[in-house]
């Protein structure tokens, strides 16, 4: 019994770790898995291309599949990805899509998209990569277009396509910001401006939310805005830090994606958004 999944990434909009509610863009980086099955206990892990990453997420997702259909199996998991891990690309949610996914195609089964998102939140938790259960994440890696999300309450609010650009240009930067170490407290503070981020989206105006969401967390964890201000000053349409940083992105055209990333730097890739089945 043998399953393939594949997920995308995301870029964020408005971060729902103040608020509680999320707004995030899919983008057209891929992570796929492969789980085959077989007589048995148990669940062995190969993370291609990133040996040293816990496998906690992926066993998990595979398990709580089983569980599910009341299952018992022994699941051999061979991953692979586009995505840079804890840059705030949505790694992790695409992970657990893929996996989930393919989980249930070497059953046979399918679950609706709603559940294999709850799923995604509840284990993303469990697994200790994600405080809110990253509903926002796994919906754009999952749908594709432009999501909002009710992270606390595992709700897919409205999902349509997303028209301001169709290119994002991404910094990757070697340093890593895992979800264990963030200070939870002081994003709190921030939850009226927070708010505000996710109302000016939810109307359409993801300029204005993404400036100010970037502004919000690049204060809370003292991140630099150097990157965005450099972005926009070359003619970037909207940029900020995505998820929980280090990774900034900037939406462009085709008449300003070379001068953005330029100005960006050499540690950036180019990706175009992933608008999914509308």
């Amino acid at each position: 019994m043998k399953g393939r999944g594949e997920a995308h990434g995301a870029v964020t909009i408005v971060n729902a770790i103040a608020a509680g509610k999320g707004c995030a863009v899919g983008i057209d980086l891929r992570t796929w898995a492969e789980v085959e099955l077989a007589s048995g206990e148990g669940v062995e892990v190969r993370l291609e291309g990133l040996p040293d990453e816990p496998v906690k997420l992926v066993e998990l997702c595979v398990q709580t599949v089983l569980d599910h259909f009341s299952v018992k199996k022994k699941a051999m998991v061979r991953t692979g990805s586009q995505i840079p891990v804890s840059r705030g690309l949505k790694s992790s949610s695409a992970a657990a899509n893929a996996v989930i996914l393919a989980t249930l195609n070497a059953l046979q089964s399918e679950l609706p998209a709603d559940d294999v998102l709850r799923m995604n939140a509840d284990v993303s938790i469990r697994a200790g990569v994600s405080v809110t259960g990253a509903m926002d994440d796994a919906a754009a890696s999952l749908l594709g277009g432009v999501v909002f999300t009710d992270n606390h309450a595992r709700t897919l609010l409205r999902r349509e396509r997303f028209d301001l650009c169709d290119r994002v240009i991404i910094t990757v930067p070697e340093r890593m910001i895992r979800k264990s170490g963030l200070p939870k407290e002081r994003i709190a503070l921030y939850r009226p401006l927070a708010e505000e981020a996710f109302r000016l989206a939810w109307n359409g105006e993801y300029i204005k939310a993404m400036t100010l969401n970037s502004l919000i967390y690049g204060a809370a964890l003292g991140l630099d805005q150097e990157l965005s201000i450099k972005a926009l000053r070359a003619g970037s349409v909207a940029s900020g830090i995505s998820g929980t940083g280090p990774s900034v992105v900037s939406f462009v055209d085709a008449l300003t994606e070379r001068q953005v990333a330029e100005a960006m730097g050499k540690d950036t890739l180019i990706a175009k958004v992933y608008q999914g089945v509308h």
